[in-house]
């Protein structure tokens, strides 16, 4: 890929800042390529000192810092700021709440842009389908309709299953170290695909400077795929002690969230046990094709689970 380059990112959180430290790891290499990131006017006047880190960092790596704010900029304002760039990369999340990644996407279709990858960094929003117990997954599905009812602009979907650290999630429950248990979602035999945000920053570059170039698919990729069985197991191995497992089953699961209609952390629970496009075999995936090498869950937990003085997760 030898021609002119303009790479915008969406956001610099942790996915964010893997992807940008990976493309200009990248640009540095192939002439003709520069790498941008947009920020919150807001967040590029803050004074927090790992904000102020980051912003050091990204200079360094000579990316350049774009005002602009996705939830309060109009489609038509974000178009006129999208449109110098050939490709834009969205690693926003959800936080910008309900209708933000359509108006993101009209966007980058209204200028023109090359090439587009949205926020997509998840799970196989196909197969789930439409009416999942995550309603903000409908978006995720209107936003491939749209893309793929046009043919102006490129996209490339990254499709990554759950970030590794999320499964350790306190909050999320299934790795319970406070009260030493292990819960299944759904049932002990279900599958769950991870990878860390290194990885999916790692690989996201290598899509995007892949020759031939990839277009107008989604591309799969893994750090491991596990079973709520093996997470147990490998739990139990690496604190050298027995956990409490207890099965979540889906009826339960739903009457919770029916308590608690507005909880993420339930919606989530619900769709991961009910099983459907929240796993793939690792032999499938771009990294494995390719032979690039990533972080498996045992690795991950290696590095991040320390049984020195009892035992803590590392945030």
């Amino acid at each position: 890929m030898s021609h002119t380059q303009s790479i915008l990112v969406l956001g610099a959180g942790e996915l964010g800042m893997a992807v940008l430290r990976n493309l200009a790891r990248r640009a540095a290499s192939v002439p003709g390529v520069s790498v941008a990131v947009l920020l919150r006017p807001s967040t590029l006047q803050s004074h927090d000192a790992a904000r102020r880190k980051d912003f050091a960092e990204l200079r360094a790596l000579a990316i350049e810092l774009v005002p602009g704010d996705l939830a309060a900029q109009s489609d038509a304002s974000l178009a006129a700021l999208f449109r110098r760039f050939d490709t834009v990369i969205s690693c926003t999340g959800f936080v910008g709440g309900k209708g933000v990644q359509l108006k993101i996407a009209r966007a980058v279709l209204e200028a023109g842009v090359a090439r587009y990858f949205p926020w997509q960094f998840g799970v196989d929003y196909d197969v789930i389908g439409r009416g999942s117990a995550q309603d903000l997954f409908d978006e995720q599905l209107d936003v491939r309709d749209l893309l793929r009812a046009q043919d102006r602009t490129e996209w490339v979907i990254v499709s990554t299953g759950m970030f590794t650290s999320f499964l350790f999630e306190p909050s999320f429950g299934v790795v319970d170290l406070e009260q030493n248990a292990v819960h299944a979602l759904g049932s002990w035999d279900n599958a769950v695909t991870v990878t860390t945000a290194d990885d999916i920053g790692m690989l996201t570059a290598e899509i995007v400077f892949a020759e031939p170039r990839i277009a107008n698919e989604v591309v799969f990729v893994a750090g491991d795929t596990v079973t709520y069985r093996q997470v147990a197991d490998c739990v139990d191995a690496m604190l050298g002690r027995k956990t409490r497992r207890a099965e979540w089953s889906v009826p339960r699961l739903k009457t919770e969230l029916a308590g608690e209609p507005d909880s993420s952390l339930r919606k989530y629970r619900v769709v991961f046990a009910e099983g459907a496009g929240v796993s793939w075999s690792v032999d499938r995936t771009f990294n494995a094709q390719r032979g690039l090498a990533v972080c498996s869950m045992e690795q991950w937990m290696r590095e991040h689970l320390l049984t020195s003085e009892g035992v803590s997760l590392q945030q």
